[in-house]
């Protein structure tokens, strides 16, 4: 196949042509901020893609890559290198969708900033209709829903995955004051205003970067949707896993309580509550398997078994992005079960007093857990991570 000389190595078909070049002091009308990890095949397509779709509009792509071990960072560069319009921002030490999409979005200059996946899965032929919207002073922001299409989730989905989209966006729907039929979609486009408004209270942890846009703007904002079929995934990774979906969860109940429970909060408190089926499930098999221990010995293994367990999933998942490996791994293990011993004398002290006060031993029962709680959180976000 024929290469390009404009990117050495590149089908012809997936290169723009010369003249998108742009000098220096032009200014664009919209920036495109396409997260990525993993997607190094699909760059050069894609920026091809956006060329042809985009024809008459001055516009730029930001890919903001979470330090890809593919080279997709690299990638970029080299696009970059003969076209302007295509920027790099590599992130080290950091993941995440939403904390990326951020950066790249206060990274732009442009009055209208959009919001597509690299790994083709969106319609980019929408663009020019949603930028026309904006345009026109029509709306504040346009969203590509797959719901106004019949046909729109047929496609690029698995069955799981599309009754979880549909259940993720129900639940948006049930806390946003917006009726957006589609609140988790990853293709949208907003004045930059919005997200200059809305940064300084968005969450940097997360998948569902549209929701929180919608739920955390101080005032209500007009949104046009418009329909579309969202295609096969050709390469690339998805970035859907469990750890997403416990963070989704998460900033629902943020967004649901004004804010008031912080989103790692909340991802700390399910994490604990997966410690306690732990420690059920622990005790009653070393009951089933009537072990030598005393009643008091299996409840003490089976907690230490439970509090393991709590502290590497809060590692992986509640403090991916500051997670310890090594070396540093055992001695935040070490704080770790240190400060949840102590959490757990805070417990029985609070309930203890309470119950001495008021005797109601169920009040005092969740007020002692509420406080370990608390206490566990608080210490282990500050000695630990």
């Amino acid at each position: 196949m024929a290469e390009d000389a404009t990117y050495p190595g590149a089908p012809a078909s997936d290169a723009p042509p010369a003249s998108a070049k742009r000098g220096k002091g032009q200014s664009y009308a919209l920036t495109i901020v396409s997260p990525t990890f993993n997607e190094r095949v699909n760059i050069r397509p894609l920026v091809a893609k956006l060329d042809a779709a985009l024809k008459g509009v001055a516009w730029q792509v930001i890919f903001v890559d979470d330090n890809s071990p593919d080279g997709t960072s690299e990638e970029v560069k080299a696009v970059a290198q003969n076209d302007s319009r295509v920027q790099c921002i590599r992130r080290v030490g950091r993941r995440g969708l939403a904390g990326a999409v951020i950066e790249g979005a206060l990274a732009s200059a442009a009055p209208v900033v959009a919001v597509i996946d690299a790994d083709l899965q969106h319609d980019e032929t929408l663009l020019p209709a949603m930028l026309r919207l904006i345009q026109d002073d029509e709306a504040d922001l346009v969203v590509a829903s797959r719901y106004l299409d019949p046909e729109g989730l047929s496609q690029g989905l698995s069955r799981r995955r599309q009754q979880g989209s549909k259940l993720a966006t129900w639940m948006s729907r049930q806390v946003l004051r917006n009726d957006v039929s589609d609140p988790v979609s990853g293709f949208f486009m907003a004045r930059r205003s919005v997200w200059e408004t809305s940064a300084p209270r968005l969450s940097t942890e997360g998948f569902k970067i549209l929701f929180d846009l919608l739920a955390t703007t101080p005032d209500p904002i007009r949104v046009a949707e418009l329909p579309y079929k969202f295609r096969d995934r050709l390469a690339g990774e998805s970035k859907l896993d469990r750890r997403v979906v416990i963070e989704y969860l998460s900033l629902i109940i943020n967004k649901a309580t004004g804010g008031v429970v912080p989103t790692r909060a909340v991802m700390f408190a399910l994490v604990g509550s997966t410690g306690f089926v732990v420690n059920v499930a622990a005790f009653s098999l070393m009951d089933l398997m009537h072990t030598p221990l005393s009643v008091v010995q299996m409840q003490l293994v089976a907690a230490l078994i439970a509090m393991t367990s709590n502290f590497f999933i809060n590692n992986a998942v509640t403090y991916f992005d500051r997670r310890k490996k090594g070396v540093a791994l055992l001695g935040a293990f070490l704080r770790f079960g240190l400060l949840c011993s102590a959490g757990l004398f805070v417990n029985v002290a609070v309930a203890a007093f309470l119950n001495d006060r008021i005797a109601m031993l169920g009040v005092s029962q969740v007020a002692g857990a509420a406080f370990g709680a608390v206490w566990n959180y608080v210490t282990t976000a500050l000695a630990v991570w």
